[in-house]
């Protein structure tokens, strides 16, 4: 088990990259490369509304997509029938910061395409997570971590970065429970950046880019426990 996490969160040395301002990048979604992946380079980049979307081991784009896929959390989740019968009656034990570098291995090596999670990655997120300031919800049976979600939360926010499933639904209870630790600890925003067909089914929406960072700059003054 993972040594949980400090609070509140300690603030790593600062980054040299100088992001540029996603309101200025017009439709562009990529708006640096680089490979630098240190605890200072990420909350850099997340505290301006932009990630990192690595494609290969080669130069690494950081996007701040337009629209921008997000969960609301002003209002209870609205979760299907399905979703709700599990979260009453599943054979899983959940926790949260657990197991924060076996989630991340995991979301990386169950893509059908390979990992895309590389060595450097890896380091600067569980730098994060030593800091306190990157979590994850994991899903278990038995001994076997069989589902999990990770992210970054700076303020009232958390970026969620990427899941994982190796049992039916293991990545919907992770999603559910982290949505509702979050309003629970008094989160804003829920950014899950670029939406696709598993997100849109469970309630997450896409707004403009322009409004995802008016967002981002009122929830980063919140301060909120994960």
């Amino acid at each position: 088990m993972s040594p949980l996490p400090p609070h509140p969160p300690i603030e790593p040395p600062p980054t040299r990259v100088e992001f540029p301002d996603p309101r200025r990048a017009g439709r562009r979604e990529i708006v640096a490369v680089g490979v630098d992946f240190s605890p200072g380079t990420l909350l850099s980049a997340y505290r301006r509304g932009i990630f990192p979307w690595p494609q290969s081991r080669s130069l690494v784009p950081w996007c701040s997509p337009d629209p921008r896929a997000i969960f609301p959390l002003e209002t209870p989740p609205h979760w299907s029938r399905s979703l709700r019968r599990t979260l009453r009656h599943h054979p899983f034990r959940i926790s949260a910061d657990e197991a924060f570098e076996r989630t991340m291995r995991a979301c990386g090596s169950t893509r059908p395409e390979g990992t895309w999670i590389t060595p450097e990655m890896l380091e600067g997120y569980t730098a994060l997570h030593r800091l306190g300031w990157a979590h994850s919800v994991e899903v278990w049976e038995g001994e076997q971590l069989v589902g999990g979600i990770y992210g970054v939360a700076i303020g009232g926010v958390f970026a969620g970065e990427s899941m994982f499933h190796l049992r039916t639904d293991a990545s919907k209870l992770a999603f559910a429970t982290l949505v509702e630790r979050l309003r629970a600890g008094g989160f804003q925003l829920f950014d899950v950046q670029v939406m696709n067909e598993h997100l849109a089914s469970l309630g997450c929406v896409e707004i403009r880019r322009s409004a995802y960072l008016d967002r981002l700059a009122r929830a980063l003054l919140v301060d909120a426990r994960f």
